[in-house]
């Protein structure tokens, strides 16, 4: 009976550590209204899947937003916003820099009032 009893607090001790070593996954939405047509996609998507700590990466231009799950552990939702701000596009509260704009194509830049171009 001492036998089982011991048995049952190993399994039950290694199962609880197990449980607490589970890294953390976070899921974010982020808001890129420059982002436009399928090549911002992939550019965005190429570039964040390359990211440490990126785990899912999905940009819907016509919704203009970026879905991405993400290891807590490795990365946070600042650095990928800044990530996506390096790559060219305004991610949130985060703009885009002025040299990363002007590294985009033509075809992804907004026109001259402002608004996107059309694709």
């Amino acid at each position: 009976m001492k036998t089982l009893f011991l048995s049952f607090l190993l399994v039950a001790g290694l199962s609880f550590a197990g449980n607490t070593q589970t890294k953390a996954v976070q899921t974010a939405k982020i808001s890129t209204p420059g982002v436009g047509c399928e090549e911002c996609k992939k550019r965005i998507e190429t570039y964040l899947n390359r990211h440490d700590g990126v785990s899912y990466i999905n940009v819907n231009y016509r919704r203009k937003e970026t879905n991405v799950k993400y290891w807590t552990d490795r990365t946070d939702i600042e650095q990928i916003k800044t990530a996506i701000a390096n790559i060219g596009y305004d991610a949130d509260d985060v703009p885009v820099s002025e040299d990363a704009y002007k590294r985009l194509p033509k075809t992804c830049k907004r026109t001259e009032n402002g608004g996107l171009p059309k694709h």
